[in-house]
């Protein structure tokens, strides 16, 4: 891990809801799952309720919606 994750407090693990998330373990990013990018907490915006995953903007979000990613 470099120095910088460790500082910031690791991935979030989070339960994605239609207008909002909860925070189901503490930390200061998620993971985009369509490009692997990490994704600061303040700074998410897009995610799927359906698949329970995030993503980095809205192309990545159609592309997986299309099957494409």
């Amino acid at each position: 891990m470099n120095r910088m994750g460790s500082q910031m407090g690791g991935e979030a693990r989070l339960r994605y809801l239609d207008a909002d998330f909860d925070v189901l373990a503490p930390g200061s990013y998620v993971t985009c799952a369509v490009t692997g990018q990490r994704i600061p907490l303040d700074e998410l915006r897009y995610w799927s309720v359906d698949r329970q995953e995030p993503y980095v903007g809205p192309v990545q979000m159609v592309k997986r919606d299309l099957g494409l990613a």
